[in-house]
């Protein structure tokens, strides 16, 4: 067992894994014909002959069991036939390869695109003249509603000819609060031209660098949709190659240097018509040609109205033009904003609005007020006092009527930017501060609930938290992959209520829930939220009169700033702010924790003497503890002083303190379930494998060593477990173990993903092992 789990042994494949002979020697022992076992496998006897010639070598698992089961094979030949099959499937490359359709692919172009022939023309002609190092940018601006969006997606697909090595759309969400990083737009454009996130840099600049790099080594053409600003697109442009860039954005962008312009203008009125043509079908136009005339003018000939128009009249085929000109015209306010900038966009908006009925209105304007860049259908039915069926019709009604968009994987929605501009402003309307402030609390409370109880299946300290925990036991999550799923996918949404339970001075739920997370917080360590998480608790505290609590979530906080932002001055900060409190309550196990939390930002500061000297004071404090929780801590205190001790040259002192540690676990601690001693025990484990081979004892430190990977896999721990991967890999080395080069490979690449700085010692692991083989 190498990574977890268990090292599976094949039954016997055919010589050569050549599938094909091996079912043309099992048919023939069976004494069928090809028709016969066709017949009897449900399978075609063109597929079957196809198989047996070697045309296909890897068929499906299933069309696999078939055959075995009309061959009558045991388990054996079975496993067998389909180990062979297995070798003929195309395998994906780990190595970066050519860019091709993936999470970043152009949407779907609109088949009924109209107009904008001069635009289009003078992007061909961009796109021809994209030769040497000289990459062409061509942004795309102007008000909303003038088809930016829907005018590149077009034109991208009509130049995807030119672009051989890869066509890529990112939308940057300049319109929400929080638009799209450079950093995490970086990390998606590499990510897409096969860069496995283990080896991404942690710096936007050095992100900027190696996409520079790869890209200008490609012919591209990338799609930037919904640009904030010139800071969030400058480093996203490829500085050579003969690529082609488009970017979409509100703003002019006017700081960009050397760069093309599409400014799109509203459509002519016979664009607009025929635009509407397009979209209900010609004959209809024909039959009311100044209707249609008529609701072009209405609409401003902005792209958008002319659109949402269309669509309405599409969903109602027996309804005339002029029926929907004649509502048009009754709203005067509503058509002096088609006429005024962002005013059309809002009137245009309403035209599709007021068409809802109630109860989808109602979820549309108060899934505005969700946080994140999409919804679930439980938020949605908890800010619009729906039941979840209910949302979900709703949202599904909103989808068709082009009002949001679904997510093509899984039952979530989004708004297009400004839509959810406008629908927060109906909320406001219509709603007013007070239904809008139940609803966000509503939600905000059934969301901490939820998210509480789910952290606490992680809790291996905490007796199994029951469905009747959360706020809606039939749909609640059961078992840990459930509920890290919703925890992951909700993250934004539970913290969002996090902060407005602590805004409105709920600090009770804010301290059940941080504390529920405590244990869930070490398998996301890399979770940056961590900070601000364990800061409102400590807030929360301190606002409740709690000393001890506020001792406890300072260790948190202090915590996160060592482990998740490794910002070890701050976390100083904390622990020292911890200890205080601990102290002045009379606390030992908090004050055990400070020292304890403060010796590891000292030890990260390079200020090992002062590091050693609090460690050794937290074990004296822990050890006169006479509570579980006391025991648990004094192994955390003997184990980083163990391994400061021998970071310092000290193995041998090092490996007595973790012996120590480790007959504290053998001997058991009352109260502690034998889950929780286990991952204490796998620790010490871990440790003293180090010490053995600080000492030089290599063949002794494998075996420890594995047994700690094996227990931080099976809890389910990722950052604990890289770690001791990374250890168990320099063990291997050293003593040339054929698994070493593997071992290392994994760990970093666990490492990476997980945003470790010891991704740099596995790099450096790496690198030595190489050379040490290349010597030998």
């Amino acid at each position: 067992m190498r990574d977890g789990t268990p090292s599976s042994k094949g039954h016997g494949t055919p010589p050569g894994g050549d599938f094909g002979q091996e079912l043309r020697r099992l048919r023939a022992r069976a004494g069928l014909s090809q028709e016969a076992l066709a017949h009897a496998a449900g399978v075609s006897v063109r597929a079957l002959a196809d198989m047996e010639r070697g045309r296909t070598r890897g068929p499906q698992r299933r069309t696999v069991g078939a055959l075995a089961e009309a061959l009558g094979l045991d388990d054996g030949e079975a496993a067998g036939l389909e180990g062979a099959a297995a070798l003929g499937r195309p395998r994906p490359r780990p190595a970066i390869g050519p860019a091709g359709p993936g999470p970043l692919a152009l949407p779907r172009d609109i088949g009924d695109f109209t107009a904008r022939g001069p635009a289009l023309a003078r992007l061909l002609d961009l796109a021809r003249s994209t030769a040497g190092d000289r990459p062409v940018v061509s942004v795309v601006a102007g008000q909303p509603g003038l088809g930016k969006t829907a005018f590149a997606v077009h034109a991208a697909h009509r130049l995807a000819p030119h672009f051989p090595d890869g066509r890529f759309a990112l939308d940057l969400h300049g319109m929400d609060p929080e638009p799209v990083t450079p950093r995490d737009a970086l990390a998606r454009l590499l990510g897409a031209l096969g860069v496995p996130d283990a080896t991404l840099p942690a710096g936007t600049d050095d992100r900027a660098g190696l996409w520079r790099s790869l890209a200008g080594e490609r012919r591209l053409l990338l799609l930037l949709d919904n640009a904030a600003d010139e800071a969030q697109v400058a480093p996203l442009l490829p500085g050579a190659g003969p690529s082609l860039t488009l970017v979409t954005s509100r703003n002019a962008l006017a700081g960009l240097e050397s760069v093309h312009r599409t400014d799109l203008a509203l459509l002519r009125r016979e664009e607009a018509v025929e635009l509407l043509s397009r979209i209900i079908g010609p004959d209809r136009v024909r039959a009311e040609a100044q209707a249609a005339r008529d609701l072009a003018d209405l609409c401003g000939h902005l792209p958008l109205a002319v659109r949402i128009a269309g669509q309405r009249l599409l969903s109602r085929p027996h309804e005339r033009l002029a029926k929907l000109v004649a509502r048009l015209a009754a709203e005067g306010r509503r058509l002096d904003g088609l006429q005024a900038g962002s005013l059309g966009v809002r009137a245009t908006f309403a035209l599709s609005y007021r068409q809802l009925p109630p109860e989808s209105r109602t979820l549309l304007r108060r899934a505005a007020l969700a946080a994140g860049a999409d919804f679930s259908p439980e938020t949605g039915a908890l800010l619009a006092g729906l039941s979840y069926d209910e949302a979900v019709a709703r949202a599904e009604e909103l989808t068709d009527a082009g009002l949001l968009q679904s997510d093509a994987a899984a039952e979530r929605y989004r708004f297009h930017d400004l839509l959810r501009l406008y629908a927060a402003e109906q909320a406001d309307a219509e709603d007013g501060p007070e239904v809008r402030d139940a609803a966000l609390d509503r939600t905000a409370d059934w969301m901490l609930r939820r998210a509480t109880a789910a952290a606490l299946h992680f809790d291996v300290d905490h007796e199994r938290t029951g469905p009747e925990a959360d706020p809606d036991p039939d749909t609640a999550p059961t078992g840990r992959d459930e509920a890290r799923a919703w925890l992951e996918a909700e993250r934004a949404q539970w913290l969002a209520a996090l902060r407005r339970a602590h805004e409105t001075g709920r600090h009770r739920q804010v301290l059940d829930a941080a504390e529920a997370m405590h244990w869930f917080s070490d398998l996301n360590q890399h979770w940056e939220q961590w900070v601000e998480i364990f800061q409102r608790s400590a807030d929360a505290a301190r606002a409740l009169g709690s000393r001890r609590e506020e001792a406890v979530h300072l260790n948190y906080l202090a915590w996160a700033y060592n482990l998740c932002v490794h910002d070890p001055r701050a976390a100083l900060t904390s622990a020292d702010a911890a200890l205080t409190a601990a102290r002045d309550c009379g606390d030992g196990l908090q004050e055990g924790w400070a020292l304890g939390y403060g010796a590891g930002a000292l030890s990260r500061l390079g200020r090992t003497a002062e590091a050693q000297e609090r460690l050794r004071g937290a074990v004296r404090c822990l050890a006169a503890q006479e509570s579980p929780q006391g025991r648990l801590a004094e192994l955390t205190a003997l184990n980083s002083l163990g391994t400061l001790l021998r970071q310092t040259g000290r193995a041998a002192e090092a490996l007595d303190i973790h012996r120590r540690s480790e007959r504290i676990c053998l001997a058991g601690v009352p109260g502690r379930t034998e889950e929780v001693i286990a991952l204490y025990h796998a620790v010490a484990r871990q440790q003293i494998g180090n010490d053995l081979a600080a000492l030089g004892r290599w063949q002794e430190a494998e075996a420890p060593l594995r047994q700690a990977l094996d227990a931080f896999e099976a809890a389910q721990m990722p950052a604990w477990a890289s770690q001791a991967r990374l250890d168990l890999g320099q063990a291997l080395g050293a003593v040339g173990h054929p698994e070493a080069r593997e071992t290392l490979v994994a760990a970093r690449a666990a490492l990476g993903a997980l945003r470790s700085p010891l991704q740099a010692e596995a790099d450096a692991a790496l690198a030595a092992l190489d050379q040490a083989t290349a010597d030998t």
